[in-house]
Parts: C-alpha cells; structure tokens; sequence
C-alpha cells in the first residue's frame, strides 16, 4: 500500500509531488476525497501523534477561534476528520512508514526513500 494524501490547489503539495515517480502509488485529494477515520488511525499508528498530522496553518483555527495550545489529541482527531485543511500535507504513507508535511527534512527524507 502506497498512498499520497494532497490538496490540488497547494503549490507546495505539487511542487513535492512532481519530484517524484508516484505512478505505483494511489494520490487522494483530500478535498475530493477527505481522510477517513481508519486512513487517520494507520496514519496514527506510523506517526504515534495526530498533533504531528495537524496543520497549525490552516485558516480554519482562526476562523473557528481555536486555541492550538489548549488542544489534545483526540482533539486533532476530530478536527482533521472534520475539515480537511486541518490534515499537515502532503503526507505520503506506505506499509512501513509515513512521511508528513513538507518541511524541508521531510523532503530530505522522501528523496532517500525515493532513491533520488
């Protein structure tokens, strides 16, 4: 299983994606197609924090009026399956291991995945 969760209209999303041979790999766009409750907890299971898959960026916290500091994790839960600009992206997920975000050791790390 090989899965890249992404939004379309995110340069950054399809700057990192075009790096890549993803033509093995299944690419959901979360907009389309949001995160379910069981892609999140195998997402869970590789990264052991849903805090790790939120994205602090995202323009829903200030429209919603949250709090991120006061925030535990199920609270992430909830709130990633509830809108999907709350999921960090990309997120690249395979059997093994889970890459999050695009943070600059991300992409380092994906690159050596990738063999690049």
């Amino acid at each position: 299983m090989k899965k890249v969760f992404y939004l379309n209209t995110c340069d950054t999303c399809r700057k990192i994606l075009a790096q890549f041979d993803l033509s093995d790999w299944e690419l959901r766009e979360i907009r389309k197609e949001p995160v379910t409750n069981e892609e999140l907890d195998e997402m869970y299971d590789k990264s052991q924090s849903y805090e790790s898959l939120f994205s602090k960026k995202s323009t829903q916290i200030k429209l919603r009026g949250l709090d991120v500091k006061t925030l535990q994790e199920n609270d992430f839960k909830e709130l990633i399956l509830d809108h999907y600009t709350f999921l960090k992206r990309p997120v690249f997920l395979t059997d093994k291991q889970i890459f999050i975000g695009n943070d600059k050791k991300n992409v380092e790390a994906l690159k050596e995945f990738f063999g690049d």
